[in-house]
């Protein structure tokens, strides 16, 4: 289990992307190299896996393929345990985790097309090939919770897990930064609403009289993600849409087509493709009333104002965020900004967006910036201040200030050796076998008894 990396995001993408380079070599013949349970084991899939680790440390090591080997036999025998107490997970959760993880890779990597680029496939064969490899992933966490329990770690063992760590081998923590804005969208003008909404109802008129709703979306959608796929946003569950969104596409029925409704990013139409339990996929078009010149410019200088009250003492940054600010996710925090990897408010200099970084790099803790012009939703523009909150050195762990961390690493570690341990007392139950090219691996685990 030490072998397994701590980021399953980055892991599929980038096991995925190279699983595709091996296939594509004609050199290599695959064949299975393990078998555990009623599961075999291919050599694509641990060329793939070991050259993903060699890319991310830069190491190339002999015992690489013996560690991820490993790692794959554990898998599999968590997923034939699971099978015996029928743990299982639902479409609905698979749709749902791989929806989320697709949105992930898109926003790292920039857009749905650089996607596609990078994996050399379409958006939907993308989906398809992870899809199994999601439902294993969540079967595999589900066995893993099942045997670790709820275990936590008191303050005396995250003490103790702390102090048998090596000085030498104390990891170096990279600055990290804490961000809040305030945001302010420039009012759209009435007239504008009103185009936006009528060339809408005039493109489902087109589509009742027999247009297709996928290549007007293809051609009117200024949702870029969608946009080249139809319009089509593939299986989503409650709870990942903005409400209006949700509540109009939810109520649809058959191929049925969706009256105009307002949402942050614009104006919608939606047409449902497809209903399973509690998950749709559907198609919309979007369309985005755009703020005029002087709009922008009403939103600069009420910011203007705002900037002065705080620089002034009048009020404070956290408190102008929750009166003035305008993103919904932010104001009633402070204004601080969420690392959407991480869930947290601390930003690594690496996860932020790089426009960003120039503004906060320059600022001393607490100081307010000038307006600045910031794109929005789709195709959207508005302005924001922005102020760096807080800023740690890169340094050495120490409990004192990465005691959160420590304490996950030290829970990670006693569930860990919770499932090593089922996996010693398991993996006799379990017919195995290994490749005699791997006979030689240094494995933790005696895996074939003589």
């Amino acid at each position: 289990m030490k072998h397994l990396k701590s980021n399953p995001l980055l892991f599929i993408l980038f096991a995925l992307a190279l699983q595709l380079k091996v296939n594509a070599q004609p050199v290599v013949i695959d064949k299975i190299v393990a078998v555990v349970g009623d599961k075999a084991i291919l050599f694509s899939d641990v060329e793939a896996q070991a050259l993903q680790m060699q890319a991310q440390s830069g190491v190339s090591d002999s015992t690489i393929r013996c560690n991820v080997l490993e790692d794959i036999i554990i898998q599999k025998l968590l997923l034939n345990q699971a099978e015996k107490d029928s743990v299982t997970v639902s479409d609905e959760q698979v749709d749902a985790e791989l929806n989320k993880k697709i949105r992930y890779f898109v926003n790292q990597i920039g857009s749905v097309e650089k996607l596609e680029a990078y994996l050399g496939k379409s958006i939907i064969k993308i989906k398809d090939d992870f899809k199994e490899r999601i439902r294993d992933q969540l079967v595999v966490q589900q066995m893993q919770s099942k045997i670790a329990g709820d275990l936590k770690v008191t303050p005396a063992e995250v003490k103790t897990y702390f102090d048998n760590i090596p000085q030498d081998s104390l990891p170096l923590i990279e600055s990290e930064i804490q961000v809040a804005q305030i945001l302010k969208k420039p009012p759209v003008n009435e007239v504008e609403r009103q185009r936006v909404k009528r060339e809408l109802m005039d493109i489902k008129r087109k589509i009742a009289d027999g247009k297709s709703f996928a290549s007007m979306a293809a051609f009117y959608s200024e949702d870029p993600g969608s946009a080249v796929k139809g319009g089509d946003l593939g299986f989503v569950g409650r709870g990942e849409m903005v409400p209006e969104f949700e509540a109009a596409a939810f109520a649809l029925k058959g191929k049925e087509i969706s009256d105009v409704i307002e949402t942050t990013y614009g104006f919608h139409i939606i047409q449902l493709i497809e209903r399973r339990g509690e998950t749709i996929n559907v198609r919309h078009i979007l369309m985005s009333p755009k703020a005029s010149g002087s709009d922008l410019d009403k939103a600069r200088i009420k910011l203007d104002s705002v900037a002065a009250l705080i620089q002034a003492g009048s009020i404070t940054f956290e408190e102008a965020a929750a009166k003035y600010s305008d993103d919904v996710d932010t104001k009633f925090n402070g204004g601080l900004l969420v690392n959407p990897a991480t869930g947290s408010t601390w930003f690594e200099v690496s996860q932020m967006d790089q426009s960003l970084f120039f503004i906060v790099d320059k600022q001393k803790v607490n100081e307010v910036s000038d307006p600045s012009l910031v794109r929005v939703g789709e195709k959207k523009e508005s302005y924001r201040l922005v102020s760096l909150k807080a800023r740690t050195n890169p340094h050495r762990a120490n409990l004192k200030d990465d005691y959160q961390k420590i304490q996950q690493a030290a829970e990670a570690e006693k569930k860990d050796k919770q499932v090593r341990n089922w996996i010693n007392r398991k993996r006799q139950s379990f017919y195995i076998k290994i490749d005699k090219e791997f006979s030689d691996c240094p494995f933790d685990n005696p895996w074939v008894t003589p």
